[in-house]
């Protein structure tokens, strides 16, 4: 059996592999914080203000890379840029236009993260709004497609350079995942279960913070591979004039002009019904022609009829 002696000695080794371990991970603590202040000083100009620490943490870090992200020049190859944009739109049927929108979208890689739509309405022939998440690379050639589709009324898009930011990001998870490592490597080694027990928590606090700060890297990759456009398609207004006269001469001019759409629909009439009027007159002259060749030829049968037995009571003796 130990004794107390020994027992003592032993947490005391383990308090001083532990206090190193969580020495050792303060720089990735520190580091930490320090991107929490750079993203609340981020503005729409794409500028951070970060301390020398965190320089020279991504400088340890990093290599060439952090060497850039010292001099504040990063290549233009190496350029993490976020883009986003809005788009709005008139055309003449905004649930046709969405969906080929969605299909010009699809087609180049990209994806819709949201959709809505309105029925057409007394005022409007309906609306479709779309979130278009769009390969950065074709983005041009997208939004030069997606202008087929109708009138473009307004079209604007910010870049934010986040180069730094995700360069950070690459530093705090290289250094943790080396802490983490570390810390599993004590756990091994411990003996004594308040060690193991202790280790065991620092050990899933590093996880966690790890897991962290990778969905952060990956939503940051995501939204610099992928711009967003918000596109907004509408049709033109139903717009309701009220054209009722409101004074004496006012009235007077929609009269006249009434009085003028009547003679003008009236000789469009006319015009229309003029030539079946002379057909009918031209049947009509027929009959009465015919009619009265008629009345003549009947008092002459008449006449001969009327002759006939008078001379056949002459010709008895």
């Amino acid at each position: 059996m130990r004794t107390r002696a020994e027992a003592g000695k032993r947490r005391l080794i383990a308090g001083i592999a532990v206090a190193a371990a969580v020495w050792l991970l303060a720089g990735c603590s520190s580091s930490d914080s320090g991107l929490s202040g750079a993203d609340a000083s981020y503005d729409t100009g794409g500028e951070y203000a970060e301390s020398d620490a965190m320089a020279e943490e991504a400088m340890a870090e990093g290599g060439d890379g952090a060497e850039a992200y010292n001099a504040g020049e990063t290549p233009d190859d190496n350029r993490a840029v976020i883009v986003t944009g809005s788009m709005y739109m008139t055309v003449d049927d905004p649930r046709a236009a969405a969906n080929e929108a969605a299909s010009v979208v699809r087609h180049a890689g990209g994806r819709v993260d949201a959709r809505s739509e309105t029925a057409p309405s007394e005022y409007d022939g309906g609306q479709a709004w779309l979130t278009l998440r769009i390969p950065s690379d074709d983005l041009e050639a997208v939004v030069d497609d997606l202008r087929d589709l109708g009138t473009v009324d307004e079209f604007s898009t910010q870049s934010s350079d986040v180069t730094r930011a995700v360069t950070d990001l690459e530093a705090q998870i290289s250094t943790l995942e080396a802490s983490t490592a570390r810390i599993q490597a004590l756990l091994l080694e411990a003996g004594d279960i308040e060690d193991i027990i202790v280790l065991e928590n620092e050990l899933d606090n590093r996880q966690a913070e790890l897991e962290s700060l990778q969905a952060r890297e990956r939503g940051l990759s995501d939204q610099v591979a992928l711009s967003t456009i918000e596109l907004s398609l509408t049709t033109e207004p139903v717009v309701d004039v009220d054209d009722s006269p409101a004074s004496f001469w006012d009235g007077l001019v929609s009269g006249w002009e009434a009085l003028l759409g009547f003679l003008s629909g009236l000789l469009v009439i006319t015009g229309v019904l003029l030539p079946w009027a002379a057909l009918a007159g031209v049947v009509g002259i027929l009959a009465w022609l015919i009619v009265l060749a008629v009345r003549r030829r009947r008092p002459r049968r008449e006449a001969a009829d009327a002759a006939e037995p008078t001379a056949a009571s002459a010709e008895q003796p």
